[in-house]
């Protein structure tokens, strides 16, 4: 039973005669965020333009004068070192002895930086054939040594095979480097006892020939031939 009939009775009133009125509730308002969530939706479905989609403005950017630059900087250092390594070939195929090609072969060799000034006249110089073999060596003007015979070659003094041409049809050709200004070379060889880098002395042999063709022994100071020097019976020594 509800509040108004206990009120009747209470008042001795007849519940027959109480009229009941009910007051209907108001419908709850929806909730707010609700409604905000509804309203926008709403507003992006009607293509509203305050909800336009953006889009992505492009703008050309200019090149900077600095970027110009440093591209010229770049360009030109690239030519130099193209000039650098021409020169470099050039030097290596026309002066091997220069200054330029003694350093550069020391960096790839790994060498030590110290130069050997030794020049010619600080070494004693040995025979370039065996003592018993029947060879006369000749010696020309301009201080070229020749020799025609089966025997084995030596070098004149220690050093470094340098380098080792030709081959065996033509016949091959020896650069033994002494020092840095004092080298060694001996052409018209049917065989080299040894490779570019490798250490020779003398009295042990470095090449041989069979005779049948002439040996050219050539003493370098530099690029110039030496020939202060005199041969007798096999024996080499400064004048």
């Amino acid at each position: 039973m509800n509040d108004e009939l206990s009120y009747a009775e209470m008042l001795e009133i007849p519940v027959e005669t109480v009229t009941v009125n009910r007051k209907e509730r108001k419908k709850r308002a929806k909730d707010l965020p609700d409604r905000l969530i509804d309203e926008v939706n709403e507003r992006v479905e009607t293509a509203d333009p305050l909800y336009a989609e953006s889009r992505t403005i492009e703008r050309a950017v200019a090149k900077k004068p600095k970027e110009k630059l440093y591209g010229r900087i770049l360009i030109g250092e690239f030519v130099a070192v193209c000039v650098l390594l021409a020169a470099i070939f050039l030097t290596n195929l026309f002066l091997e002895t220069s200054a330029i090609n003694t350093f550069v072969r020391g960096l790839f060799r790994g060498e030590a930086s110290a130069a050997d000034t030794r020049t010619y006249s600080d070494f004693t110089l040995s025979p370039v054939v065996s003592d018993g073999a029947d060879v006369e060596v000749a010696v020309s003007e301009t201080g070229v040594m020749s020799f025609t015979g089966n025997c084995s070659v030596y070098a004149p003094a220690e050093g470094k095979l340098e380098s080792v041409t030709g081959n065996a049809t033509t016949g091959y050709s020896i650069r033994i480097r002494h020092s840095d200004s004092f080298s060694t070379v001996i052409s018209g060889l049917d065989d080299v006892y040894g490779a570019a880098g490798d250490t020779v002395y003398p009295r042990v042999p470095v090449a041989w020939t069979d005779g049948e063709g002439e040996v050219r022994v050539m003493l370098l100071d530099g690029d110039a031939v030496l020939s202060c020097y005199t041969v007798s019976e096999g024996a080499v020594a400064w004048s």
